[in-house]
């Protein structure tokens, strides 16, 4: 028999469920329940169950067109329809006719079933109703009308608190939209010094032993702030309260600019929902909602699926290396939209990843793209880093394009900005803020060599700079390394010259160039988008008549 295979969005949740599987079948980690995740694999030759990220599974496609080694894929959090989840369900519908023994179940938390029943050719549908006690909800919006309009969301957690503080004992999860905010939230929470309470951060780049001690028994108040993976990835334990500013991050591709941001938006009814549940599930609870209940009203039922606000470049090139054909033909559960089609297609063509096969009128990879398919960054990025290989500056790339895939590690808090801003100056170049990252990466790569482990955190504080982002550059850094070893591309060893990282660059940015207003501090750039020259950057004195920007 094959194995069983179930998919989680997130690292976090594929480790903490492999390891909830792993103790009731009173088992280790790693024997006959693993996982697998991005730089971490716990599956060995006595693997049954085989937890992991729906990107892993995408990934495993590519060397195993039929899933062979499977013979039950569980694909969970269906609700969440992000990118990976949405392939999958299209891949897996073409696939079942060609492995009809192949078992496959989607499980979802909120209610529209049918929607993925239809999409498998009317599958039946089994409910599982967990039991669940009453939840009272309290809005309290950050900013009444009767307030003069200084209270801020510090302020109305603290309120919230302080609220929940009078009730019956009881632990606190707080809805955080990232990683920033929930340690700047910690900070304020701790310095109140609030009696028997402890304050725990839980968000994906923590370390294990950081994330497992959200999971372990305590005695007095715990208040755990985390991002939306507690909205129904994993449950918190024992949370009696849930306070809920109504926000997150989410991923949003802008048609005008046609770059992807990641805005803080207000949440879905049923995001705000899974939440409010989430204080529910061992005795009766509160949801104090930061906001007024005709703002919930008003907001969309549920959110958007991924393929419906992204570019789609990344996924073109991915669905044209696995060979399922033209992605408008494509059995998505619903299919994204075709101007988004036409700009994934018209990018990767500017990057010279596709061509045009005259006599099918099908798309297929060049020589580059299959390469770009493989690079575990964005497809301008990879493209820089192939271009690179020409230029003989592979490792300055591999920097800026790791760099460019994370939220930047150099962090300027509002109320330190001149303090920051000069920490920062260090590594600034004055033709160029792409070079600052080698800068840095240098001087960071100086301060791990000479300091433990924990100096070299603290010395990342002083010097405002994000340990955690750091950690991640790094890993992106490593991984491209790995990929650019087995696709043959040599890696300078002698440090490149600022011309050509700036030709490399350029391969990935060619419709990101500006030209200077003559009059105002201004850019224009492609398709009459206007920018203009962030502050902390090397050349907001000086700034140049045509710039590239990522």
């Amino acid at each position: 028999t094959g194995l069983i295979g179930h998919t989680q969005p997130r690292r976090l949740a594929a480790r903490t469920v492999a390891n909830r599987i792993a103790d009731e079948l009173s088992t280790s980690l790693g024997g006959c329940v693993g996982y697998k995740v991005r730089f971490n694999d716990q599956v060995s030759d006595l693997t049954q169950i085989k937890l992991m990220t729906d990107g892993i599974l995408l990934a495993e496609i590519q060397q195993d067109r039929l899933l062979m080694q499977y013979d039950t894929i569980i694909i969970d959090e269906a609700h969440e329809r992000s990118l990976n989840i949405d392939f999958l369900l299209g891949y897996l519908r073409e696939l079942l006719p060609r492995r009809p023994d192949l078992k496959v179940i989607i499980t979802s938390a909120t209610i529209d079933p049918q929607r993925f029943s239809r999409h498998f050719n009317n599958a039946p549908v089994i409910e599982v109703s967990g039991r669940t006690y009453p939840v009272e909800v309290r809005y309290r919006p950050v900013i009444e009308e009767a307030d003069d309009g200084d209270r801020d969301q510090l302020q109305a957690i603290f309120d919230a608190v302080d609220e929940l503080g009078r009730e019956s004992r009881g632990d606190i999860l707080i809805f955080m939209s990232g990683e920033r905010e929930i340690r700047d939230t910690a900070d304020a929470l701790n310095k109140r010094d609030l009696p028997h309470t402890e304050v725990l951060p839980l968000y994906a780049r923590l370390s294990n032993a950081e994330q497992n001690r959200v999971f372990q028994s305590h005695s007095g108040r715990r208040i755990v702030l985390a991002t939306n993976v507690a909205e129904t990835s994993l449950t918190v334990p024992g949370i009696k309260y849930v306070i809920d500013p109504g926000t997150a991050r989410i991923s949003r591709y802008s048609f005008r600019t046609k770059v992807q941001r990641l805005p803080i938006e207000p949440i879905s009814q049923a995001s705000a929902n899974q939440r409010k549940g989430r204080c529910g599930r061992v005795s009766d609870g509160i949801c104090i909602r930061l906001y007024a209940e005709d703002d919930f009203l008003s907001r969309p039922a549920f959110t958007d699926p991924e393929i419906l606000r992204t570019n789609l470049a990344s996924v073109i090139l991915q669905m044209t290396s696995l060979g399922l054909g033209d992605i408008a033909a494509f059995p998505f559960v619903e299919a994204p939209d075709k101007r988004n089609i036409q700009d994934g297609v018209r990018l990767l063509e500017e990057l010279g990843a596709l061509t045009l096969n005259e006599e099918t009128g099908h798309y297929k990879l060049t020589g580059s793209g299959r390469q770009l398919a493989q690079l575990p960054v964005d497809p301008r990025l990879a493209r820089m880093v192939l271009e690179a290989q020409k230029f003989g500056c592979v490792r300055e790339v591999m920097i800026i394009t790791a760099g460019l895939s994370i939220q930047d590690p150099r962090e300027r808090p509002a109320d330190k900005k001149q303090a920051s801003d000069e920490k920062h100056r260090r590594f600034a170049d004055k033709d160029s803020d792409f070079l600052a990252y080698v800068n840095l990466w240098n001087y960071l790569a100086e301060q791990q060599k000479a300091l433990s482990g924990n100096v070299f955190r603290r010395q990342c504080k002083s010097d405002f700079l994000n340990y955690l982002r750091v950690r991640e550059w790094q890993d992106i850094y490593t991984q491209l390394r790995q990929v650019v070893r087995e696709l043959g591309i040599p890696v300078n060893s002698e440090p490149a010259e600022l011309q050509p990282v700036h030709c490399a660059l350029l391969s990935g940015l060619r419709s990101h160039i500006g030209q200077k207003d003559t009059d105002k501090q201004e850019y224009t750039g492609a398709r009459n988008t206007r920018f203009a020259i962030f502050p902390g950057s090397g050349l907001f004195k000086k700034p140049p008549k045509w710039t590239m920007v990522a």
